[in-house]
């Protein structure tokens, strides 16, 4: 497949974006989210846990799509019962970096040249991402259903097996050279080019942050994982209570303290995300607990814990404490779950910066 780098503002981009950017997001193959809210009876059709992720083909994707359509519920909150935009978890903290906090950021990984791929290029590059580290390939772009309850929790079937993504040996030390952060989600299919990315990035000095991506994953490639912590490459690490769970299974101890007390033993922070329970985070000895902010009944939880390590790393670049990182987490977490999808609206980045200046916390130069 041929591949081209994409220029580095795109064609429609709003704001000029940075040549090395502060923070860069691997994420191999570039998403887009179809997000709806369903009826309960379809996600009881679907096979897989419930409130999970898990890898579908191109015809259940397709399939799932369909029934989709047939079962989505219009929200009075929003202007289209399904929603279609960038996606993917690195994408959603990177694009959240970028639009709400104003922090320069670039994404490596590759995108299809069809109408996904353009999309996901509008998409980004309208919110002042860097897209020069972004291949186009010949190929389809990954599409991923989020179908959200009437709790708010999301079930989500991404499709990746027929997609372009970006390879191993398609990396180099330029895609790194002046940044300061990397930002990865563990997946077992995207191992070697997870760590040629770490790699590159420990040469040119970068630290790296991780998200434990779903419990499955934990739960399936627990040792792969295990085997990455234990490499001392990683500096942050994110994980959702059931990650948690999966991380420590067979351990005496499960529970969230336990889980971050493991993770710190391997990475300088460790963040344990409790939903509407906030958060417990660890560096080195020091350990704080941080409520979550926002209403407890929450419209979408996609995008929450991306959104969440947004916020902390825009607290870590700002030099502020542990509990401060946290509390910008949870703002900017609680900023997402308000409307569907793992895009912040504009109105809801105004309401984040206002539980900002309540808490006293520094505000970002962008903010209008």
């Amino acid at each position: 497949m041929g591949a081209a780098a994409l220029p580095s503002n795109g064609e429609i981009a709003t704001v000029t974006v940075a040549t090395h950017p502060l923070v860069l997001g691997l994420q191999p193959a570039a998403l887009v989210d179809n997000v709806a809210h369903v009826d309960w009876s379809l996600l009881d059709q679907i096979p897989g846990d419930r409130g999970g992720s898990m890898p579908v083909a191109i015809e259940e994707l397709e399939h799932i799509l369909k029934e989709v359509k047939a079962h989505k519920l219009a929200s009075p909150d929003e202007l289209s019962p399904m929603k279609t935009m960038a996606g993917g978890s690195v994408a959603n903290t990177i694009r959240g970096l970028s639009a709400g906090f104003g922090v320069s950021c670039g994404i490596i990984g590759a995108c299809g040249d069809d109408e996904q791929g353009k999309l996901f290029v509008s998409n980004m590059s309208f919110n002042g991402v860097n897209l020069s580290r972004l291949r186009m390939k010949q190929g389809h772009t990954a599409q991923c259903v989020c179908m959200v309850d009437e709790l708010g929790n999301r079930t989500m079937r991404p499709c990746l097996s027929s997609a372009v993504k970006v390879q191993a040996d398609e990396l180099t030390k330029e895609d790194f050279k002046g940044s300061k952060w990397l930002v990865l989600r563990y997946a077992i299919f995207n191992l070697e080019v997870i760590q040629a990315a770490i790699r590159n990035a420990k040469q040119e000095g970068l630290f790296v942050s991780l998200d434990l991506a779903s419990f499955e994953m934990v739960r399936n490639f627990r040792s792969p994982l295990l085997q990455l912590l234990e490499s001392g490459d990683i500096d942050l690490c994110f994980a959702n209570e059931d990650e948690a769970m999966e991380l420590l299974r067979g351990e005496q101890t499960t529970d969230p303290e336990a889980a971050a007390e493991f993770l710190a033993k391997h990475c300088n922070w460790a963040v344990v995300t409790l939903a509407a329970d906030g958060c417990i985070a660890r560096h080195g000895k020091e350990i704080v607990r941080v409520p979550a902010i926002g209403e407890a009944k929450a419209t979408d939880a996609t995008g929450a814990g991306d959104l969440f390590a947004g916020g902390f790393l825009y607290g870590l670049i700002k030099g502020l404490s542990l509990e401060e990182c946290c509390q910008v987490g949870a703002c900017s977490g609680g900023s997402v779950i308000r409307s569907l999808g793992g895009e912040v609206t504009p109105e809801n980045w105004q309401w984040m910066y206002k539980q900002m200046q309540i808490k006293d916390l520094p505000l970002p130069d962008i903010r209008n």
